[in-house]
């Protein structure tokens, strides 16, 4: 099978994929677009320091490896949850409950 080479796409060492010459992941972009329903122009304006041609790299790596993507975006998710399972809670957030404004 051939090897596909996004322009635009390096992998960490780890194998995460970003946009060359930047820290942006892939992931960051594609979340974008599955979150907010933003185009390649409004993730554009949302993060100048990109070009349309690495955004629309970055869409078709996500659209080509979507399933390991979604993994991983739902495993960064249980990551999330699982890490605020264990934090105490916040004196704030209790002073605030109990005043009633969350």
């Amino acid at each position: 099978m051939a090897t596909v080479s996004y322009p635009h796409i390096e992998l960490s060492a780890d194998g995460v994929p970003f946009l060359e010459g930047t820290r942006t992941k892939v992931v960051e972009i594609a979340l974008d677009r599955i979150a907010h329903h933003w185009d390649a122009e409004e993730i554009q304006r949302q993060h100048p320091h990109l070009t349309l041609g690495q955004i629309y790299a970055a869409l078709a790596y996500y659209h080509d490896h979507r399933e390991a993507v979604d993994a991983a975006i739902s495993q960064q998710l249980v990551d999330v949850d699982r890490i605020a399972a264990q934090q105490e809670t916040s004196l704030l957030r209790e002073k605030l409950k109990s005043m009633g404004r969350t």
